[in-house]
This record gives structure tokens, sequence and C-alpha cells, in this order.
């Protein structure tokens, strides 16, 4: 079972996060960037939630192009 992230929370990792919402909404994904804050929906607010389907590196973390 992946784990489930809430808005508010830190984002652990960057990628492409899996984005569930409260009836409203299909599921979708974002990117996301880590040490964000997941944001709430403005919809359903608090009620989104984030699973991580794909990790990837920021291009400015990378050791290929830090500077």
């Amino acid at each position: 079972m992946r784990d489930v992230f809430k808005p508010g929370q830190e984002v652990p990792a960057s990628g492409i996060y899996d984005v569930f919402h409260n009836n409203h909404a299909t599921p979708h994904q974002v990117t996301c960037v880590k040490g964000e804050p997941f944001p709430p929906c403005r919809n359903c607010g608090h009620g989104v939630r984030y699973s991580l389907a794909v990790a990837a590196h920021h291009v400015r973390n990378h050791e290929h192009f830090r500077g």
C-alpha cells in the first residue's frame, strides 16, 4: 500500500502524484516538488489526498545540473 498525503504536509519526494478528490473530480496526476507543502483543493479543501506515482529528481537538485 502506498503512502497517502494530506494538504499541508511536506512533499517527501519530487515527482508525479496521483490526486484523489471528494467526489467532485476524477483522479488525476500532478507534479509536486520535494519540500513544498501539498496544497488544498479549491473545491474540496483539505479533503484531497496525494499518493506518489513516479519519483523523479527536480532538475535543480540533480547532480548533472547543480552548479
